[in-house]
């Protein structure tokens, strides 16, 4: 049997068995599991802790961080697997976003909405609620391999009413579908702090250049769309985020520049519920990047 396959094969019982178990219990699991990682201490543990260091202030324990990060991941793959049976009243009831007025005058206004998020939280999450606060959506995922993971996966989002579109093998290029939802007034979502391609932006993220898309800046100054930052976190009892002040259109370079010093602010606010385990800085070095978890940087911009 293929590895492509024993993956997919591993996240349809993570699914199906993470359902089944007392939530007390499964999230007992997950943060031992989390709490092992950090012993084992492999690649994407080291990637995270070295990008942690970047973030955290001079002297923090960044082993504790560090295991209270992974904990953290772990957490939002727990949730992953249960999101569906959480319901639609929980996800609001527990959901604190500050300065969504911010969010809702955007929508109202009826030029499109980007939003802009670092992997922050649970994203998957958010977009549920955003849902169910009466803001369809579209986003983008890569396409995995085997494919019928990524169709595992895009039957999950879909299934939280999220239209996904893929970021390669598309009828169209997802820029164009993208462009063609803000036009139209509607909302998208993309993970933006992390770039997939080759022509990403250069900013100043924590002192050093890391490289970030340069899709949410590019749609929002072609259509007109309002672009916003947001942030994320947990709560014990929850989840919180941040609705930033929308970027002002001026330039792609700009506008990036300024999405990354939104979600520095939020990062550094919560630095442990980053979960970021791959190469951000360009003077890291590449050889010790980890290969990337299935599905991790679903969403991102194109």
């Amino acid at each position: 049997m293929s590895s492509g396959r024993l993956t997919d094969l591993a996240y349809a019982l993570g699914w199906r068995v993470v359902r089944l178990l007392p939530e007390r219990l499964a999230a007992a699991v997950f943060r031992a599991g989390a709490d092992l990682a950090c012993r084992r201490g492999g690649r994407g543990v080291r990637r995270l802790r070295s990008n942690l260091a970047r973030v955290a202030p001079t002297g923090t324990d960044l082993d504790a961080l560090t295991r209270a990060a992974m904990r953290s991941y772990a957490r939002y793959w727990l949730e992953v697997f249960r999101l569906t049976d959480l319901g639609l009243e929980r996800i609001v009831r527990q959901m604190r976003l500050l300065d969504q007025h911010v969010l809702r005058e955007a929508h109202a206004q009826g030029r499109g909405t980007v939003v802009a998020l670092p992997h922050m939280g649970n994203w998957e999450q958010a977009g549920a609620w955003l849902v169910a606060s009466g803001m369809p959506f579209t986003t983008v995922a890569e396409r995995l391999r085997p494919e019928s993971l990524f169709e595992r996966f895009l039957a999950f989002r879909t299934a939280l009413g999220m239209e996904v579109i893929p970021l390669t093998g598309g009828e169209s290029p997802p820029y164009e579908v993208l462009a063609a939802r803000l036009r139209a007034g509607g909302t998208l979502c993309l993970l933006a702090d992390r770039d997939l391609s080759s022509s990403g932006v250069a900013v100043r993220f924590f002192g050093a250049t890391a490289t970030m898309p340069a899709g949410p800046a590019a749609l929002a100054l072609e259509t007109g769309a309002v672009l916003l930052p947001v942030t994320l976190w947990f709560d014990t009892d929850g989840w919180s985020g941040r609705i930033h002040a929308p970027v002002p259109h001026s330039d792609v370079a700009t506008m990036t520049q300024a999405l990354a010093d939104e979600f520095a602010q939020g990062i550094a606010a919560h630095p442990a519920d980053w979960h970021m385990l791959q190469r951000v800085w360009r003077d890291d070095p590449p050889s010790s990047s980890p290969t990337r978890a299935p599905a991790s940087s679903a969403s991102s911009a194109p």
